[in-house]
């Protein structure tokens, strides 16, 4: 029960991201959890919840988090205020990468400049 609360975080996050096919099961003091994420953007944000609460390397945690769509880095919904260069910062440390995400989206964007509210935006791999 103790590594369950240490690890609480990890999974309260992914219970937020609906994570499919979860399991979570405490073997011979160490805490193993399975399931998928939806995309490897929410995959990583895992990794970066368990690095935080349990190390770098957690000798105590074995996680085996598998992905459901690898064709794509991330889904985003624009929220008022945003602009590709924020989002494209926010995903890749680089404003400038907004050139890969409106070419990801031209189904749905004409233009670079105008993102409305509550557009789905996919985050390609780069």
């Amino acid at each position: 029960m103790a590594l369950k609360a240490k690890y609480q975080s990890v999974l309260d996050l992914g219970e937020k991201l609906n994570i499919q096919n979860g399991d979570v099961r405490e073997e011979e003091g160490v805490l193993k959890i399975k399931g998928t994420a939806g995309t490897q953007y929410e995959k990583n944000l895992l990794w970066d919840a368990i690095k935080e609460a349990g190390g770098d390397s957690p000798s105590d945690l074995m996680a085996n988090i598998s992905v459901a769509d690898e064709t794509i880095y991330a889904r985003h919904t624009v929220a008022k205020g945003e602009t590709l260069g924020g989002i494209a910062k926010h995903y890749f440390g680089n404003a400038m990468k907004y050139k890969e995400i409106f070419a990801a989206n031209e189904n749905v964007l004409s233009n670079p400049d105008v993102i409305h509210p509550d557009q789905e935006l996919v985050i390609p791999n780069l």
